[in-house]
């Protein structure tokens, strides 16, 4: 596994430039967003309300963390929406940050940020990084997506420590099996539009179950990169550990049309006196002898070190 890559190149204020408000595009109705991202505050309390007092085992247990991967930036900015155009399924993604060594208390103020892959198996800030098997260059995705910050974003628990980012699917790159990633930050503060200072509590990935992923794959745009898709119990991550270790809960917007988004809900059992970046540490072990012929290509920007073809 590689360690922390930065691009310090990328500064704050040019970040707050980008606009992160907009649909995805592709030929995915509006409405099929609108229903995948609808859900009223009543309906959120609720539910948060109810998993913040959970004494369930899934609660109590701390959450396995991992590498953070190669393709970690800074300066991600504070905004709900981080599609920026990127076109693919829509995916509202609800998180709710508890103290696991706390009876799972709601941690109020927790700055969860999250990063992947498009549609395409490719990463915003290292667009030249192949994702592997048969696909088109990422400059032929014709949106109009900064590339360096599509698909990155944090957002600041409220009282029921929920965050909620209105994404869509991630494609995948060999030889990872699909994921998005996940830091828990405390401590820091909103400034600039990021998040500053602080300590990051938690570093994972968040994870998908096969069928509804290969479900997806076999949608536009998707369907444009074909090889070998890693399953789960293949990934070099994801340890078989359901919930605690990353697996997301997914309900369909509409049961017989994947195309109209899901919704993706997840407990993150945290210890917010730990500190854990997720650089050069964690689980995933280390890359596997021989990696495939068709692993990712391409070289991140050049004041960082090149990608691991594992994670």
């Amino acid at each position: 596994m590689t360690g922390n890559h930065r691009n310090t190149s990328i500064t704050r204020r040019h970040a707050l430039a980008v606009s992160g408000g907009t649909v995805a595009a592709g030929g995915l109705a509006l409405t099929g967003y609108q229903s995948a991202f609808a859900d009223t505050t009543a309906q959120t309390a609720a539910s948060a309300s109810s998993t913040a007092t959970s004494t369930g085992a899934a609660c109590m247990q701390l959450m396995s963390s991992v590498t953070e991967g190669p393709y970690y930036l800074d300066g991600a900015l504070v905004r709900k929406d981080i599609t920026e155009g990127k076109s693919g399924v829509p995916l509202t993604l609800s998180l709710t940050v508890v103290d696991a060594t706390d009876g799972c208390t709601p941690v109020k103020g927790a700055a969860v940020e999250i990063w992947h892959c498009d549609a395409w198996g490719y990463y915003s800030g290292y667009t030249t990084a192949g994702p592997g098997g048969s696909v088109p260059a990422e400059s032929e995705e014709g949106d109009s997506a900064n590339d360096n910050t599509y698909l990155r974003g944090y957002q600041i628990a409220n009282a029921h420590g929920v965050v909620k980012f209105e994404t869509i699917f991630p494609g995948w790159y060999i030889p990872r099996t699909c994921h998005i990633h996940v830091k828990v930050h405390t401590g820091g503060q909103k400034e600039d539009g990021t998040y500053e200072g602080g300590k990051v509590n938690y570093t994972g990935q968040l994870f998908f179950d096969d069928n509804t992923a290969e479900a997806i794959f076999a949608l536009e745009p998707y369907a444009k990169h074909t090889g070998t898709y890693t399953k789960l119990a293949d990934d070099m991550v994801y340890d078989g550990g359901g919930a605690a270790s990353g697996l997301l809960t997914l309900k369909a917007v509409h049961k017989k049309d994947p195309s109209k988004g899901y919704k993706g809900s997840l407990t993150l059992g945290i210890d917010p006196d730990a500190e854990n970046t997720g650089a050069g540490s964690g689980g995933g072990g280390t890359p596997p002898s021989g990696a495939p012929s068709d692993a990712p290509t391409g070289t991140p920007p050049s004041d960082s070190a090149s990608p691991s073809a594992s994670s």
